[in-house]
């Protein structure tokens, strides 16, 4: 995907392309913003720019289509991945995978001169990682760019986001956030209405980012019980459509409750962040969210 394919971040694309246009490319890029926002496919279209052969993505020449079908030898992308002893353990960016990276990183490019590594969920490297990962942002190989792709700057130490050029990413909409606090509902409904199965049959085989989409429309949801508690009009919630919904379902909620609630999704965020098993967080969140419900 070329950079002007992506249309929702506006931001984002009009500082990689002023790095491209100005040649001011920095060593190191952290792409920050929620999960869905676009940062892996942003960071994939600026990868294939960076090594195009006429420096902008054109979408045509053999460098692009090999970045393109992730088959490019100066393109290398990391993601979180569980022990190598136990496939169903924690996902993580380990110490190995790293120094592996560096390895890579001090070869000479296979095309031109210029090598990009991505780091996606830049956020689950182990404790013992970003310590050596900092030494190589300090000291990367010439012609070498780095790309954090991260939920939040303080997910990483601030030595590492300062040796980064920062690009946010914002929110998309598009009828998500209407979508989300709709499933956070239907979780509510069917742990109350059937108890613990109910909630089992719909977390069944849920994945990090899933979890993470869940969390998140369970916090819009106690933002719209707020506001619906308040008496605020249907157009400031988060799906008009379904205000007698959500003003049925605030009766059940004080406003200490839905503070409450709010820190219950604030903390399970951070936790999915450290790896807790995702599918056990949501099903926390939902119970948590039962008991301080009247």
């Amino acid at each position: 995907m070329a950079l002007e394919a992506i249309r929702d971040q506006p931001g984002a694309v009009e500082l990689l392309r002023h790095a491209l246009s100005s040649g001011r490319i920095a060593h190191a890029y952290a792409f920050v913003g929620p999960a869905g926002s676009g940062r892996m496919t942003t960071a994939r279209a600026f990868a294939q720019a960076l090594l195009c052969e006429t420096g902008q993505g054109c979408g045509r020449c053999r460098t692009c289509l090999l970045a393109a079908d992730g088959q490019h030898p100066d393109l290398h992308v990391l993601v979180p991945t569980p022990p190598e002893r136990n496939p169903k353990g924690a996902l993580a960016i380990r110490i190995d995978a790293v120094r592996d990276l560096e390895r890579q990183a001090s070869l000479r490019p296979a095309f031109g001169g210029r090598r990009v590594l991505v780091l996606d969920g830049a956020e689950r490297m182990t404790a013992d990682t970003p310590p050596v990962f900092l030494k190589f942002l300090e000291e990367p190989p010439p012609g070498t760019v780095v790309i954090l792709v991260l939920s939040a700057l303080r997910a990483v130490p601030a030595t590492v986001i300062s040796r980064c050029q920062i690009v946010r990413f914002r929110v998309r909409d598009g009828g998500r956030t209407g979508a989300a606090v709709g499933e956070a509902l239907g979780l509510l409904a069917a742990a109350r209405a059937e108890g613990a199965p109910g909630l089992f049959r719909r977390t069944d085989r849920l994945d990090r980012e899933t979890a993470e989409q869940l969390v998140d429309g369970c916090w819009l949801l106690c933002r719209d019980l707020l506001l619906a508690r308040a008496g605020a009009p249907a157009a400031l919630l988060s799906d008009a459509a379904h205000a007698e919904t959500l003003v049925a379902e605030a009766a059940h909620w004080t406003d200490d409750g839905l503070r409450a609630a709010v820190e219950t999704c604030r903390h399970a965020r951070e936790t999915l962040i450290n790896n807790v098993t995702p599918r056990l967080t949501v099903e926390a969140v939902v119970a948590r969210l039962l008991r301080r419900a009247a």
